[in-house]
């Protein structure tokens, strides 16, 4: 490994030369008075006393330089039928524009504006409108319930809200604006004015005094040739404030820099992801996710890339070769993509023959992050595409891969189940529960040594205590990801877990995620979530869930008693699953994450709630009916909260 063992060694042994190198990537209206500083925040800061506009950089730099006629945005929407391309130029003039009208209404540096926005390109200049301005967006996924858009309202106490009349799904018209207006009603703060983007699909009514039609006077500008000019920030003045959720319930607003956050993205693109200026990277995710902050908006126009923003879904518009087809006809270079989109394409085409069907002579790498990936589904994908499928891991915490399998420095061996290697800038160890470091091949905790590189965050919005509790208190001097796994001899990581899912059988500690690698291992398994249930004589047993591929047998008695005798045989007995019930879908939140934590307490007899992000809240009830079926469910009840 001697291109990336070279660089991850140059990092560690002067990580301030290291990231000082990479910035000179970026246009810089003032340079940094000290890359590092570790007297600033709560464990330093990068890039103290630069200044610079993350705008500049991805849009107004390409066009300086002579790139104005590339294509700049992609916006490809099979669930109406229209593909849309934008130049770097025309980028810039629409971004300007809506600059020039946030200006108008008042919007300064420093004030924050909310984005609600479904999968349009309007949505991507919104983003940069606001970098441009140097005004904090907060980005909030189309579609969220009211009250959840409402507590995000009042925390970010945003001067300016940009939503839509409507998103639209297979088989739904979501209305967008009736949304907006629920939550500004149980909302406490409110916002100067809105902006609302009609959309054909369903035009809405507009509050008078309050909202204003998008196109009017955002066309106006266009058509008046306004554009406003970038404004300098500093490099450690937030660029935006991106929700998670949080064991309180009280979402966590975690805090991405201007400065660091364009240099460790800058230098991903290349090393990690194996791209160049000019190719076409998409990532199919949504804006609402950490993964289309960095990788959908920001990441590939900083490269000088050309982005996707795809308003479909993997299967059903119109079918599984959805993916492909836009790899193919938009010359896709590197797919970014959830575990579960590529099951969910398995399950439907499980032999592969609607893959074979399209053109991949331009396709490079596929990349999975977002939640684990089976070894099932990344041979699945291997073996059909017939291109390098990268699994990685990181957080919307740190904005960029934490570990994986740095394309741009020469592709690593593949280890099975692994996310791959740590990334420069993080000193990745495992730890056992009262902080000390354990041997290779053990299970622990995945904590990164302080302090965290460019990029990561460094504290959560008007929450500093909140932060170090969340993040910095557990283990002193390290970061605590809460994702449970090992390190091998090798230096790969196995992320097996949250840590909530690490379970205690007869006082051993076993990993639900390694369960789920071998039940996903059967021919017949299309997906599947393991969760750990109540026991009075081992304290906890597991609990096995799955969901069959198109044309798999029928006869579920037998496969359930296949896979309890494969987790046997490559476990062992100590994992002790005996239950393995089929259902038609898992529950899933929006970015494909199985809401193991409900499942659990559904059969724990715990209260649950169906949360704001989950994608098929009718998944829920079927699952409990099929666990009260076989008796594995203990009254569990749902919260109306």
């Amino acid at each position: 490994m001697p291109n990336y063992m070279q660089t991850y060694r140059k990092w560690q042994a002067d990580p301030e030369a290291f990231w000082a190198v990479a910035a000179r990537e970026i246009d810089w209206v003032e340079p940094a008075s000290r890359v590092f500083d570790p007297g600033q925040g709560i464990y330093g800061r990068w890039f103290v006393g630069a200044t610079c506009n993350t705008c500049w950089n991805c849009v107004d730099r390409h066009v300086a330089s002579g790139r104005g006629d590339q294509t700049a945005v992609i916006h490809d929407s099979p669930v109406t039928g229209m593909k849309t391309s934008f130049t770097f130029t025309q980028v810039q003039a629409h971004v300007g524009a809506l600059a020039h009208v946030l200006r108008a209404k008042g919007v300064t540096r420093g004030d924050r504006v909310i984005i609600y926005m479904p999968m349009v390109a309007e949505a991507i200049f919104a983003m940069l409108a606001c970098a441009r301005l140097g005004a904090v967006h907060s980005t909030v996924f189309g579609g969220f319930a009211a009250p959840e858009l409402a507590t995000r309202i009042d925390d970010a106490r945003p001067k300016a809200i940009i939503s839509a009349s409507c998103g639209i799904e297979r088989s739904r018209v979501i209305d967008y604006k009736a949304l907006l207006d629920e939550a500004l009603d149980l909302a406490v703060s409110s916002p100067d004015f809105c902006l609302i983007l009609q959309r054909d699909a369903q035009v809405c009514d507009l509050t008078p005094g309050r909202d204003a039609d998008y196109a009017d006077l955002v066309g106006t500008a266009l058509a008046q040739g306004h554009m406003a000019e970038c404004v300098p920030v500093a490099a450690t003045d937030p660029l935006y404030i991106l929700y998670t959720s949080g064991t309180t319930g009280q979402p966590k607003g975690v805090v991405r820099d201007n400065g660091g956050h364009m240099v460790a993205l800058k230098w991903s693109m290349r090393y990690h992801y194996g791209v160049e200026p000019g190719d076409v990277f998409w990532a199919a995710s949504d804006i609402g996710w950490v993964v289309g902050h960095s990788y959908i908006c920001y990441a590939p126009l900083l490269h000088g890339c050309t982005t996707v923003v795809y308003e479909g879904k993997p299967v059903g518009t119109p079918d599984a070769g959805a993916f492909w087809r836009v790899i193919q006809e938009h010359k896709v270079a590197a797919l970014f993509a959830a575990p579960t989109a590529i099951r969910a394409v398995k399950k439907e085409d499980p032999d592969g023959h609607l893959v074979r069907r399209y053109d991949f002579s331009n396709f490079r790498t596929l990349f999975l992050a977002g939640e684990r990936a089976d070894t099932a589904v990344i041979e699945w994908a291997g073996r059909h595409i017939g291109r390098p499928v990268v699994n990685h891991w990181w957080q919307t915490e740190t904005g960029w891969p934490m570990t994986g399998n740095p394309v741009g420095l020469g592709i690593l061996p593949d280890k099975a189940g692994s996310t791959g290697v740590p990334m420069p800038g993080y000193d990745i160890r495992v730890l056992d529960d009262a902080g000390v470091q354990v041997a290779p091949g053990i299970l622990g905790n995945i904590v990164c040594k302080l302090p965290l590189p460019p990029s990561s965050l460094p504290t959560l919005w008007n929450a500093d205590d909140r932060f170090t509790n969340s993040y910095l208190s557990q283990f002193p001097g390290y970061y605590a990801t809460s994702d449970a796994g090992v390190m091998d001899e090798d230096g790969y990581v196995h992320i097996m877990a949250r840590t909530d899912d690490v379970i205690n059988v007869a006082g051993h500690r076993l990993s639900t995620g390694a369960m789920e690698e071998v039940i996903a291992s059967h021919p017949d398994v299309a997906e599947c979530a393991v969760v750990g249930v109540a026991d009075e004589l081992k304290t906890e047993l597991p609990l096995g869930l799955y969901v069959v591929r198109d044309g798999a047998r029928t006869d579920t008695d037998q496969i359930e008693k296949e896979l309890v005798a494969l987790v046997r045989e490559r476990i062992g007995a100590v994992a002790a699953l005996r239950s393995a019930v089929k259902v038609d879908r898992l529950p899933k939140t929006r970015s494909g994450k199985i809401l193991r934590g409900i499942i659990r307490a559904m059969a724990n007899g715990e209260e649950w709630k169906v949360p704001a992000v989950i994608e098929d809240p009718a998944a829920l009830p079927e699952i409990n009916d099929a666990l009260g079926a076989r008796g594995m469910i203990r009254s569990a009840t749902v919260s109306t909260d």
